[in-house]
């Protein structure tokens, strides 16, 4: 039999609690793994391959249980290092020789890459798992009221004329969103479903974006000021939600307090803050080429003290009273600590969590990354991060129609190629593969940021985005929406996806907002989508089908490009007697044995798993 005619009825482990009871393990302490092997995919022996030292060692699975579908392996483990690596070799059966390993089943040996990991650090915050999160650019959100006035580098902006294109002038356009429009707004999110708000930067700066923050020691008085972000912390933990700021660790802007300080006085400790060359104060290493951007230098004691590590701190300041935010987004974490030779960059990140995990147990860091993160999620410094390749790229692709115009992504040039399902599927189990399933579970999810072109812009159809939600509320870890996406704003690319949210609700498209309302109810009320595992049964052309399990709950997953002949699923193989429709109203029956699934247009549907026997 080939592992191909077993697809859906594979071996299958992953990172959720049905297969690692635990996933923190402590140092030296031994902890359970369990490997499903359905019955049509039976074997003789099963071992389990980790590491000591550097040096292979294996430990033969014993058999925990047999039930409908199959049988339970168990074996157990020491977590003799930081990060246990393993996989498992399936002897026997139809197949005489097989590995397992985060990407999947092969009739061959495999590399180290992409074996199993589990991480015995802390894990990231409980709430992180029922987190849906909403990003917000401050300026383009909404008004709190009032005339207000802007500063002198900025082209004050009425809130219907359309973002620049092009050029300087696009971030230098203000339109006078604020915090307190945000604090306004709350109600609206709340039903929304959302309970996590992703601010982008709130600092001074000489831009829209302030990711160019010219200090770091207050509120933007156009956003409202220290009083306003009081305000609207408040306002959101009162709502039993949670705040997350953004800070650029890598660079800032070179109208910055310190920044200015360092051109100044060479002999001042700010001066150590930046990569100058030797002798100069025009020539210095800055992010992307770009001179407004000099980036920091994390080997400066001074600098870490000041930034992260002090009791006063930049990242312990927000944190602590009055202001209270659950945590940070780290914009451009992937380059913060690197610079030609030197790569700090996990002391950094391990140095962040510990500084405001030492104020807030609870608060939630998580790194942007625009590529393979998986060596920066190893458990003791990012709780996660943007998962943009695992995620986003995938889901585009699959949508995308391949004969466009381009849809940037950062990094990624030309128009997004079409892939079908069999591909995405690839790219997301290779990414997730890169690290423990716990950085997954705790990364942002997303179809688009303010870096990206709108959803609206990439999907053909309001159908097929409705779909790409789907995946993003069924997925593993932290959803994340930009707002706007809610209501069918369009955008092209890093620019024009910042179009101010229209204030007029005649503007929104209601049909699109209910569908994202009942998707994001959907997530909210499910254990299994919230935490529990992932099993792909089928990815190829138009469809996706997948199942997501806990111990209670099992739900099943359809997406659909576009129509597609039946797909047939082995209902005894799963276990499947029954399945009840949450978004669909379209019973299946698993009594025959066969569950068969077909779509005649764009399609997503969830069905529960045996409902009457939970």
């Amino acid at each position: 039999m080939s592992l191909h005619a077993l697809v859906g009825l594979l071996p299958h482990h992953d990172g959720s609690a049905l297969y690692l009871p635990n996933p923190a393990p402590p140092l030296n302490s031994t902890f359970d793994i369990l490997v499903h092997v359905p019955t049509a995919s039976s074997c003789e022996e099963l071992w389990v391959r980790t590491l000591w030292d550097g040096e292979p060692v294996h430990h033969r699975a014993t058999v925990d249980r047999i039930d409908a579908t199959g049988t339970w392996y168990r074996a157990s483990l020491t977590a003799r290092h930081e990060v246990t690596p393993y996989r498992f070799t399936l002897i026997g059966g139809a197949v005489p020789y097989r590995q397992l390993n985060a990407v999947g089943v092969h009739a061959r040996d495999v590399v180290d890459a992409f074996d199993f990991k589990v991480s015995s650090a802390p894990m990231p915050p409980s709430w992180v798992a029922g987190a849906v999160a909403y990003q917000i650019f401050p300026d383009r959100f909404a008004r709190g009221g009032g005339d207000w006035e802007a500063p002198d580098w900025a082209v004050k902006t009425r809130w219907d004329v359309p973002v620049e294109t092009e050029g300087s002038q696009a971030v230098l356009q203000v339109y006078g969103g604020d915090l307190d429009g945000i604090t306004a707004h709350l109600d609206y999110l709340a039903e929304l479903g959302v309970n996590l708000l992703y601010l982008t930067p709130y600092f001074p700066a000489e831009s829209s974006h302030r990711y160019n923050a010219s200090s770091f020691d207050r509120v933007d008085p156009i956003l409202g000021g220290d009083e306003a972000l009081i305000r609207l912390t408040e306002a959101v933990h009162s709502r039993e939600m949670r705040l997350l700021a953004d800070l650029t660790t890598n660079h800032t802007g070179d109208t910055h307090d310190w920044f200015l300080r360092a051109i100044k006085d060479p002999t001042s400790p700010e001066r150590t803050f930046y990569l100058f060359d030797k002798g100069t104060t025009d020539t210095y290493e800055c992010w992307n080429g770009y001179p407004t951007l000099p980036k920091l230098d994390h080997q400066a004691p001074a600098l870490r003290e000041r930034l992260i590590t002090g009791p006063d701190s930049v990242m312990a300041h927000w944190i602590k009273p009055p202001f209270n935010i659950d945590g940070w987004r780290v914009d451009a974490a992937n380059t913060t600590g690197r610079v030609r030779t030197v790569d700090i960059c996990h002391d950094v990140a391990r140095d962040m969590r510990k500084a405001i995990t030492a104020l807030n147990p609870d608060a939630f860091l998580i790194a942007e990354h625009c590529y393979d993160a998986g060596d920066d999620l190893n458990g003791d410094g990012w709780h996660g991060t943007m998962n943009y390749s695992g995620f986003t790229r995938p889901v585009w692709s699959w949508l995308a129609s391949g004969d466009g115009p381009p849809r940037p992504m950062t990094g990624t040039p030309g128009p997004t190629p079409r892939i079908d399902g069999a591909d995405a599927a690839a790219m997301m189990r290779e990414q997730m593969a890169r690290a423990p399933w716990r950085s997954w579970a705790a990364s942002f999810t997303l179809l688009g940021s303010h870096d990206t072109a709108r959803l609206a812009s990439v999907s053909a159809s309001p159908e097929e985005h409705l779909v790409a939600v789907g995946l993003l509320m069924t997925y593993p870890g932290v959803p994340m929406i930009f707002s706007g996406d809610e209501i069918g704003l369009l955008g092209e690319d890093g620019n024009t996806c910042r179009q101010p949210f229209p204030a007029d609700p005649a503007a929104w498209d209601h049909v699109l907002l209910d569908g994202y309302r009942a998707l994001i109810a959907l997530r909210n009320a499910s254990t299994a989508l919230q935490t529990g595992s992932l099993r792909w049964l089928h990815a190829e052309g138009d469809a996706l089908v997948f199942l997501r399990e806990t111990e209670g709950e099992r739900l099943l997953i359809h997406a659909a490009r576009a129509a597609h002949s039946v797909i047939a699923v082995d209902a005894v193989a799963l276990g499947a007697t029954s399945l009840h429709p949450l978004l669909t109203h379209e019973p299946l029956d698993g009594e025959r044995g066969v569950i068969e699934l077909k779509a005649n247009a764009p399609t997503f549907r969830v069905w529960r798993l045996n409902e009457a026997s939970q």
